[in-house]
């Protein structure tokens, strides 16, 4: 998951899995693979640096 920031101020958190695109036209719309659309503050580098630091979080080894 991570965490953004809505048009009007209100944080959410997305699930960094479920994104299929990202867009800057200027607002950043991130699109979801179910379709559903999100226009937030951040911009798409940063969206995309977020979500590549979740997947490397998710994916790293961790020993017992």
């Amino acid at each position: 998951m991570i965490r953004l920031t809505r048009l009007n101020g209100r944080p959410f958190v997305l699930n960094a899995e479920q994104i299929k695109s990202v867009e800057e036209t200027p607002d950043t719309m991130i699109l979801l693979l179910n379709g559903e659309q999100f226009v937030v503050q951040e911009g798409m580098e940063e969206v995309v640096r977020r979500a590549i630091e979740y997947g490397r979080s998710v994916r790293a080894f961790q020993p017992v």
